[in-house]
């Protein structure tokens, strides 16, 4: 497949060469590999950008999964931003609180766009619609936010693992916080450069992530994982917006997320056959919701 990059080195060093963003890279980059229009491809982010928005605001009125394990959380922290009482800051919270927001829509069968997957669907337009407020930028930059998650997520997909049944949480949630840090640079004005760093200052934290769902369901804990994953990406860059850089190069942070996924044993890679799910009450739980019928490992 020809490419005009492999790997984050290549993808930044090509945004400097020409004095481009990397969105306006990974545009290029859909049209080479797709054969489609700047114009179906932009079309296309819209309609994307548009799902989003409408998880984030469905999920901000209050949903719920027919199991009951997840819902109305994302309510809780509005209520909690609006007393004006929080610790962590209004828009770290706002964050929190829409990722949440579309990950309860995902747990209630909602439609949402994964990002890179339904698990871990919260963490960019959980930021994206925060920094919203903070930044005011056009629709269009809107949309060049979800090609820069797309860059970056285009290079961990072909190099490592977005699946946590391949790698863990880590390739999931992990993978989702660091394009959305990386996004959230260049809306703010950073340098392709500084976006790879916040990208490996955001993976680098949450290397070793598992994959434990609880009943094999994507509710406990990944709803709040993208919570958590929203709130590390914020820090990632502004981290890197005051010039923060990375000891380890983006490309072997990569790396060293798809060997740390391998080696990871299957229990903690999507089963519900260990961590979090074989507590006790994990057990119950899955016991609760299918009648008594417990998953059996691999």
């Amino acid at each position: 497949m020809e490419v005009l990059f492999h790997n984050v080195r290549e993808l930044v060093a090509l945004a400097e060469s020409e004095n481009k963003q990397i969105s306006e890279i990974m545009i290029e980059q859909e049209m080479l590999i797709t054969e489609r229009t700047r114009e179906e491809i932009m079309t296309q982010m819209t309609r994307n950008l548009t799902v989003m928005e409408e998880a984030v605001e469905r999920g901000l009125k209050g949903v719920h999964s027919v199991t009951g394990l997840t819902g109305g959380d994302a309510v809780l922290l509005q209520k909690y931003i609006a007393t004006g009482k929080s610790l962590a800051g209004d828009l770290l919270l706002d964050a929190v609180s829409k990722a949440v927001a579309t990950n309860e829509v995902n747990a209630a069968m909602g439609t949402i766009c994964a990002t890179p997957t339904a698990g871990s669907a919260g963490v960019v337009p959980g930021t994206l619609f925060a920094v919203k407020n903070k930044l005011n930028p056009t629709k269009e930059q809107m949309i060049r936010y979800l090609f820069t998650s797309g860059a970056f997520g285009f290079v961990v997909a072909n190099n490592a693992s977005i699946s946590g049944a391949a790698g863990g949480c880590q390739a999931e949630v992990g993978s989702a916080a660091a394009m959305a840090a990386a996004a959230i640079v260049e809306m703010a004005g950073g340098t392709p450069q500084q976006s790879a760093h916040a990208f490996s200052i955001s993976l680098k934290n949450m290397l070793g992530l598992v994959c434990d769902p609880v009943a094999g369901l994507v509710e406990v804990p990944c709803v709040k994982r993208n919570a958590m994953g929203a709130a590390n990406a914020i820090v990632a860059a502004d981290m890197a917006l005051a010039g923060v850089t990375s000891r380890i190069p983006t490309d072997e942070v990569i790396d060293a997320m798809y060997r740390i996924g391998r080696t990871m044993p299957s229990a903690l890679r999507e089963t519900g056959q260990g961590g979090l799910a074989a507590t006790p009450t994990g057990r119950a739980l899955e016991a609760k919701i299918f009648g008594g019928a417990v998953l059996q490992s691999e």
